[in-house]
């Protein structure tokens, strides 16, 4: 047989250093180019200086430094994940403190001028920032706090805005933004819905105190009012429910009532009909057309349907007429305020009444006609050129 030598000793695997030895992490340079050997050897003389200092082995000091190095670049990575956790964390409503309930129930009992807004198809009241910040500031808080300890202290701008981001903080009032109908997030969805005169809002994620930031209330207030509105109307379910039990008198007295509101809906019905009629007839005799209860069927309040008694159909030219006077009306307004001063009411309403044309006076020969008058609010004087005021909306109100 032939003698076997000893197995032949394997090298080193390859792309790695032999077995016993380390490697030094050599710092590149700013532009990533390599360090020179003279600076390679200054810097493992720098370790082996370092490692003598501490009293072991170059190899255990690199491994240290190497294990340093891991930990902080851990270190760095669980605090930028907590940073992101942090900023993804939605809002967890929870239950409100009772400070921020005090300071909500005293601003909703003073005047910031609030105005009706449409969120997520549920009608709120918005107020804004300044109007809360000065309420906050005012001598009728510190008389308030005095006599409720659970309202914070404020003495100057910034505790204001510290007792008023308790609204936020416990979800009783959030910051809005107006929607734009016509920009939009998203595509392919449909325009959110838009009531007429009322402003579509949206909650805005970063919840600042700024003097021109719009608040909504989510803070109803006490629920005792509608929980006693509720056992009245079920009182009253039970109670027409009962009605076969009722006694005579109280039943008569219900048929005798309902007679009575029967007659007045065909009263009001006879009244609709014998205007129609009287319009039809002076539409072709005594053109424009005579009204008889010409707010019959307006918007206004129950006394006000029945005044003016009559008026005369309005004709294209009044509705001409009235449409010149409201832009001469703004456009005075508007130079009133361009000039420094708020408009005054006096020279405002004159303004159109001096654009007004003056009644031509008739020959004495022909027969004078009364003049059609335009529905109004107010049965005017003959012989004088009547305008009915304009109704306020909701655009025309303006902000501070």
């Amino acid at each position: 047989m032939e003698e076997q030598g000893p197995p032949p000793q394997q090298g080193p695997p390859q792309g790695g250093p032999p077995p016993g030895s380390f490697s030094i992490p050599i710092p590149l340079g700013p532009n990533g180019e390599k360090p020179t050997p003279e600076q390679i050897q200054q810097i493992k003389m720098q370790l082996e200086a370092e490692a003598a200092k501490h009293g072991i082995t170059v190899q255990e000091y690199v491994g240290r430094l190497r294990q340093q190095a891991m930990a902080q670049q851990q270190a760095q990575m669980q605090a930028q994940q907590r940073a992101q956790q942090q900023q993804q964390q939605p809002i967890q409503p929870g239950p409100p403190k009772p400070e921020a309930i005090a300071v909500a129930n005293w601003l909703k009992s003073q005047d910031l001028k609030p105005r009706t807004v449409v969120h997520d198809e549920k009608r709120k009241d918005m107020f804004k920032v300044k109007r809360a910040i000065r309420a906050l500031q005012s001598p009728a808080y510190q008389k308030a706090r005095a006599k409720n300890p659970l309202l914070p202290e404020v003495i100057d701008r910034a505790s204001a805005e510290n007792c008023f981001k308790l609204l936020p903080l416990s979800l009783l009032a959030l910051r809005v933004t107006k929607v734009d109908d016509h920009a939009h997030d998203g595509h392919n969805h449909a325009k959110p819905k838009r009531v007429k005169g009322l402003w579509t809002v949206k909650i805005e994620q970063h919840q600042d105190a700024n003097d021109d930031n719009y608040y909504i209330w989510l803070y109803e207030g006490s629920q005792w009012k509608q929980k006693l509105y509720a056992v009245g109307a079920l009182l009253l379910v039970i109670t027409i429910v009962l009605f076969p039990l009722w006694p005579l008198f109280l039943r008569q007295g219900v048929w005798y009532l309902s007679m009575g509101m029967l007659g007045l809906i065909g009263l009001f019905f006879a009244m609709a009909i014998v205007r129609l009629i009287i319009f039809i007839i002076t539409v072709f005799t005594i053109p424009p057309g005579f009204w008889l209860y010409p707010n019959l069927f307006e918007d206004v309040g129950f006394f006000d349907s029945f005044r003016p008694v009559y008026a005369w159909q309005e004709t294209p030219e009044d509705i001409k007429a009235k449409k010149a006077a409201k832009k001469e009306r703004k456009a005075a307004k508007l130079a009133a305020k361009a000039a420094g001063g708020k408009p005054k009411k006096g020279a405002i309403d004159a303004a159109p009444a001096q654009a007004a044309p003056a009644p031509v006076a008739a020959p004495a020969s022909e027969p004078v006609n009364s003049a059609p008058q335009p529905t109004g609010s107010e049965a005017a004087p003959e012989g004088a050129v009547t305008q009915r005021a304009p109704r306020a909306t909701v655009e025309e109100v303006e902000e501070e």
